[in-house]
């Protein structure tokens, strides 16, 4: 594993919500800290409401990581283009990451949140 990576067990539960839907609530979150960015949450497949998501053409590399796979969701009001990523084959030391997807924050419409 890379140095400036670590990946824990998230404490508590976690829950997703875009468009007013749950996406994702989960006890077994991962939290991926990288250097002085800050932590970003990786829901297990198996806790994700997957029909709220639609894999999309776009991809990206990360030398440490992998690569990643992006997901729109697609919420009553919307579609959220790339506002879900995935490592489906991440390299050696990451492998935890595997069957796992991240949700980008930025934008006011996804909410990661600890209850």
């Amino acid at each position: 594993m890379v140095d400036h990576i670590k990946i824990r067990k998230a404490e508590g539960k976690w829950v997703v919500r875009a468009g007013g839907a749950v996406l994702a609530e989960s006890t077994n979150a991962l939290e991926l800290t990288e250097g002085d960015m800050p932590p970003v949450i990786y829901f297990p497949r198996d806790d994700i409401a997957m029909a709220f998501l639609d894999a999309t053409e776009t991809s990206s590399h990360s030398p440490h990581i992998g690569d990643a796979r992006y997901f729109s969701i697609d919420t009553k009001s919307k579609t959220l283009k790339n506002a879900a990523w995935s490592y489906e084959c991440p390299i050696e030391g990451m492998s935890r990451l595997k069957d796992h997807i991240a949700f980008y924050t930025t934008a006011s419409e996804v909410a990661v949140e600890r209850l």
